[in-house]
């Protein structure tokens, strides 16, 4: 079984924010598959439904960020999932946006919600689908750049990018996480 997690807060508040382009990542996914993200569940909506033959859950933390290690452990535990069935999907600051790039594992580089994921599961060896949202003009505080929704200029490149995330998530499950690297991660 796969597990891919898109990374957000939950609420309308939140809902077009910068911090929310793994939730993004998620709906588009679940779009494209035809399924609804709506079963609630250890803390979490989410999904099961297959990709090709391959069992998924899909899932997006009802927690906040900061608190998504919480809701993802209790999806792990349920699912007796092991640490290279996780691919998550973030924000990522230190990526121009509308880039995204595949990893796998790492730090959490100042990320809270990648932050809560480590604590929680004892590991960082999960793959991450990274969504570039940029970085804020100097002298904006990064924690309120990340809740401000984007600009409409940025609209086209951040939805092109919640596009290439959806496809390098099905080419991480269906090819494995370093095809997925090599295909994504060119400039």
């Amino acid at each position: 079984m796969k597990i891919i997690v898109g990374l957000g807060n939950p609420g309308k508040r939140y809902q077009r924010t910068r911090h929310n382009a793994g939730f993004m990542g998620i709906d588009e996914l679940a779009r494209s598959l035809h399924v609804d993200i709506a079963q609630k569940k250890n803390d979490a909506l989410l999904v099961k439904t297959r990709i090709d033959m391959v069992e998924t859950v899909l899932a997006k933390p009802q927690t906040f960020m900061n608190d998504s290690g919480r809701a993802v452990a209790g999806i792990f535990r349920a699912a007796y999932a092991v640490i290279s069935d996780l691919t998550v999907i973030h924000d990522e600051l230190d990526l121009p946006i509308g880039s995204i790039r595949v990893k796998i594992g790492g730090g959490h580089g100042g990320h809270n919600g990648l932050r809560s994921l480590i604590e929680h599961l004892g590991s960082s060896d999960f793959t991450r689908v990274r969504i570039g949202i940029g970085r804020p003009e100097p002298g904006i505080d990064a924690a309120d750049y990340v809740l401000r929704p984007f600009l409409p200029d940025e609209l086209k490149p951040i939805s092109e990018a919640v596009i290439k995330a959806r496809e390098a998530v099905l080419a991480i499950i269906l090819e494995g996480p370093v095809k997925a690297m090599n295909t994504f991660n060119q400039k």
